[in-house]
C-alpha cells in the first residue's frame, strides 16, 4: 500500500482528511474533526491522521504524499473595485469568485474617503483593482490607486487588472506606499470581453505565498506539503473535471454543483448557458463564464440563519420555528423530529434561492413585431447532472428533498433551472479531494468521483 495519497481540507469549522489508495482508486478512510485554527492548526490535522491510521492500520501516514486546500480563518477574503458596476466591477467580481475567493466588498466609480474607511475595516486579504477597458477610461482607476496607496498596513496585497494604459500612472501612485502590488492583464480588455484567467493565476500565487503564512497554515506544511488552493477553488476544479472528463474517460457533461454551508451557499456551473429554445435573444453586458461560481452570503445555515429564515416565511413552518433557528445560529445540530424538519426546510430553501440567483432568467418584452423573450444569464434547463455537497445535504435524512430545490419549477417558467437532471450526492465529502487530486492525477481523480458520487 505504497501509493496512498492524503487529501486535506483545513476548514474553519472542521478539518477533513481523506486517504486514497491510488492503485485501487478507492477511499481507505476519512476523518472529520473540529478545526483548531485559533490555537494550532496541526492539532486537528494530527488527530485526523491518527483516526485514519486506526481505521486503516497504515503506518507513517505523515510520510505519504499529500495535497491540501483551505478555507480556514475566513477563507480567501477579497474586495473588488471597478468603474461601471455592470462592467469592470462585475468582471472583477467574477474573477475573484472563479479563484475561490469570498468577495467581502464590491465598489464602483471613484472611491470616497468613507468607502476607504469601510475597506480598512473589512481588511481583506487581497484587493482586486480594475477599471476601464484597454485604452478606455483612465481617471477612475488612477484615482482609486491613489486612494488605496494612502491606506494603512491593513491593506497590503493589491492586484491591478484594469486599463493597461494607466499602469505607469498606477505604479507611480503606489510608489513608496509599502503595498505588495501585482499588475496583470485587464479582466475586461474590451466591452463584452471577459479575461479572468491571468488574474486568477495571480490570486492563486498570492494565496500560496502570502496568505496561508499569515493565517498560520504554514505550520502544517511540514506534514502536508503545499496548501495549493482555497477550498472553493478545489470544488470548482472537481466540477470542471467531472463535466469535461479526461482523454480516454468521459465526464458527465454540463453540470451544476450546489454546496450549502454554515455561512454561505455556493453554486458552481460548468455550462455554456446559451438559449435552448429558438427565438430567444441574449442580453448580457458581459458574457456569462462557462465556469461560473456564485456565493450567496445571506444563505448560511448557521451564521446567516436570520436572513435565510426570512425566505421561509411563505412556507408552512413549525410553530416554534424562530426558537429552533436561534439554536442553529448557536451551533446546535438538529436532534428531534421538529428540529430535523426545520433544518430540512432551511436547507431546501437555501438551495432553491441560491440556484435561482445563479441561473439565468427570461423576460418578456414587446416590440414592433409583438412579444419577444430576452435571456439574461445562463440557461441551465438542459443540464443533466446536479451534484449536492456540503454538510446540510450530506448529513440530511432526505438529501433528495433538499436538492429538488435546484430543479425547474413550472410555476416559475422564466427561471432557467435544470429541468430533468440526475441528482447526485457527494456522500463521502470528496469533491474537494477530487479537485486536489486533479492537479496531479486527473484520470484517477475522475474515476474516484464516478465511484463515490451517489445517484439519489
Amino acid at each position: 500500500m505504497n501509493d496512498v495519497r492524503l487529501l486535506i481540507d483545513f476548514g474553519s469549522t472542521f478539518t477533513k482528511v481523506v486517504a486514497v489508495d491510488l492503485q485501487k482508486v478507492e477511499i481507505l478512510a476519512a476523518a472529520r474533526v473540529p478545526s483548531t485554527v485559533e490555537t494550532d492548526i496541526t492539532i486537528a490535522l494530527e488527530q485526523a491522521i491518527k483516526e485514519i491510521t486506526a481505521k486503516t492500520g497504515v503506518s507513517n501516514l505523515n510520510e505519504k504524499k499529500s495535497l491540501a486546500c483551505s478555507s480556514a480563518a475566513g477563507g480567501l477574503r477579497m474586495v473588488c473595485i471597478g468603474f461601471v458596476p455592470e462592467l469592470t466591477s462585475k468582471a472583477a467580481n467574477l474573477a475573484a469568485l472563479g479563484a475561490g475567493a469570498k468577495v467581502v466588498g464590491l465598489f464602483s466609480f471613484k472611491l470616497t474617503s468613507r468607502e476607504i474607511d469601510e475597506i480598512e475595516k473589512i481588511a481583506p486579504d487581497i484587493i482586486l483593482l480594475s477599471g476601464g477597458t484597454d485604452g478606455g477610461d483612465e481617471a477612475v482607476i488612477i484615482h482609486n490607486a491613489g486612494m488605496l496607496a494612502k491606506t494603512s498596513g491593513k491593506i497590503n496585497n493589491i492586484i491591478v487588472a484594469g486599463n493597461k494604459t494607466t499602469y505607469d500612472a498606477v505604479k507611480k501612485a503606489f510608489d513608496n506606499s509599502g503595498k505588495h502590488v501585482i499588475f496583470t492583464k485587464n479582466v475586461m480588455p474590451e466591452i463584452g470581453v471577459l479575461d479572468t484567467a491571468p488574474c486568477n493565476k495571480e490570486i492563486r500565487e498570492i494565496f500560496l505565498n502570502n496568505i496561508i503564512k499569515a493565517k498560520g497554515i504554514a505550520r502544517a506544511q511540514e506534514i502536508t506539503g503545499e496548501v495549493i488552493m482555497p477550498t472553493p477553488a478545489a470544488v470548482l476544479e472537481a466540477a470542471k473535471l467531472c463535466a469535461e472528463g479526461v482523454k480516454g474517460e468521459g465526464g458527465y457533461g454540463e453540470l451544476m454543483v450546489v454546496d450549502p454551508g454554515g455561512a454561505t451557499t455556493d453554486v458552481h456551473s460548468i455550462a455554456k448557458g446559451i438559449p435552448t429554445s429558438a427565438g430567444i435573444a441574449m442580453v448580457n453586458t458581459l458574457p456569462e463564464p462557462y465556469v461560473k461560481r456564485t456565493v450567496e452570503g445571506n444563505l448560511g445555515l448557521k451564521h446567516n440563519i436570520d436572513s435565510l429564515s426570512e425566505f421561509t416565511r411563505i412556507k408552512k413552518i413549525p410553530r416554534n420555528f424562530d426558537e429552533i433557528c436561534r439554536s442553529f445560529h448557536q451551533g446546535h445540530l438538529p436532534q428531534n423530529p421538529e428540529e430535523v424538519a426545520c433544518h430540512l426546510l432551511l436547507s431546501r430553501v437555501a438551495v432553491e434561492v441560491a440556484v435561482t440567483q445563479h441561473v439565468g432568467r427570461l423576460e418578456k418584452v414587446y416590440g414592433p413585431t409583438g412579444e419577444m423573450l430576452i435571456q439574461y444569464g445562463k440557461d441551465l434547463t438542459g443540464v443533466k447532472t446536479v451534484i449536492g455537497t456540503g454538510g446540510p445535504v450530506i448529513f440530511s435524512s432526505n438529501p433528495r428533498e433538499i436538492m429538488e430545490g435546484a430543479l425547474f419549477q413550472p410555476e416559475n417558467p422564466l427561471v432557467l433551472k435544470p429541468r430533468n437532471p440526475t441528482l447526485y450526492l457527494d456522500e463521502q465529502y470528496i469533491l474537494y479531494a477530487v479537485g486536489l487530486l486533479a492537479q496531479t492525477e486527473p484520470e484517477k481523480a475522475l474515476l474516484l468521483a464516478k465511484k463515490y458520487l451517489k445517484p439519489i
